[in-house]
């Protein structure tokens, strides 16, 4: 694979309160396209960011249906990416923030 597939793989990485309290264990959640399996994810995060994967788990979340002044709509589903690092690995997800 090229960078530019690694790129597609991962879309953005989850910052929620949830997700910086795994942090504290070693994992890093990330939202990943649908189409991709736990053997890609695995391979973009240690090819992009220089670290070993231990475990990789995924989970599916479905579009909430919405409405707003009559009109009916839906919001996208997505793919969570919860990754659990090797002891002694990190990756700084919040940037220069």
């Amino acid at each position: 694979m090229s960078e530019k597939n690694f790129f597609d793989i991962l879309v953005s990485p989850v910052v929620t309160e949830k997700s910086s309290m795994l942090s504290e264990s070693n994992k890093v959640v990330f939202k990943v396209s649908m189409q991709s399996s736990k053997q890609d994810i695995k391979k973009s995060i240690e090819s992009l960011f220089k670290v070993k994967v231990k475990s990789v788990n995924t989970l599916r979340r479905k579009g909430k249906s919405t409405n707003f002044k009559n009109i009916k709509g839906k919001r996208k589903d997505f793919k969570h990416a919860i990754i659990t690092l090797e002891d002694g690995q990190s990756i700084d997800v919040m940037g220069g923030v």
